[in-house]
C-alpha cells in the first residue's frame, strides 16, 4: 500500500515512510545453530497514524481511509511514526512480547518533543507467497498512556527474540 499524503489545512503530512520496504535480517550462530538470513517485506497498517474515532464527534477533514475503512488522522500517532522504519529495522535487538491476538509487539520508548513515551509496535510476521521470503506486516503503532490502553495485552507477556518470530513464521 503507497500511502497518500494527508492534507490538512494547507499542511502535508508526507506517509511515504510507511510505504511498503524490503529489508535483510541477519541471525548470527549460536551455538550449534547456523547463521540465518530473513528477506522480509515489511507493510504498514493505517492504524500506525490514525485512531478509531468510536464515540467521538468527528471533523470529516480530519477522516483518513483505504479499501477496508476509514478512520481519524491522528497527529501524535504520525509523529511517531516518523520513527517506525528505524525501530522496525532494528528489532533483531529488540525484546519482542506475545500478544493476545496470534501476533506480537514490541515496546521502545521514545523522545516526543522532549517526553518519553512507551511506543508499542503490533506485529505479525508470515511466509510472502515469494519463496523464501517473508511478510512482517505493522498492524498498529500507539503510544502506552491513558489515551491508547484498549490493547493492551491482558496476562504480562512473556518476552521472545524477533529471530524466534521470523525462524517460526518461516516454517
Amino acid at each position: 500500500m503507497q500511502w497518500k499524503p494527508f492534507i490538512h489545512n494547507g499542511q502535508t503530512y508526507d506517509l511515504s515512510h510507511l510505504h511498503p520496504s524490503v529489508h535483510f535480517y541477519f541471525q548470527p550462530a549460536k551455538g550449534l545453530l547456523p547463521p540465518r538470513g530473513y528477506r522480509v517485506n515489511i507493510l504498514y497498517s493505517l492504524h500506525c497514524f490514525t485512531r478509531s474515532g468510536a464515540g467521538e464527534t468527528i471533523d470529516p477533514a480530519l477522516e483518513y481511509g483505504d479499501d477496508r475503512e476509514t478512520r481519524v488522522f491522528d497527529f501524535r500517532r504520525y509523529n511517531l511514526s516518523l520513527q517506525l522504519p528505524a525501530i522496525v529495522k532494528n528489532l533483531m535487538g529488540a525484546k519482542c512480547f506475545e500478544a493476545d491476538r496470534d501476533n506480537f509487539f514490541t515496546l521502545h520508548v521514545v523522545d516526543d518533543q522532549g517526553n518519553n513515551v512507551d511506543y508499542e509496535v503490533y506485529f505479525k510476521a508470515s511466509k510472502s507467497s515469494i519463496n523464501g521470503t517473508l511478510n512482517l506486516f505493522v498492524q498498529s503503532a500507539y503510544p502506552r498512556d491513558a489515551a491508547y490502553r484498549g490493547n493492551r495485552p491482558r496476562k504480562h507477556p512473556k518476552s521472545i527474540g524477533f529471530a524466534v518470530v521470523l525462524y517460526n513464521a518461516s516454517k
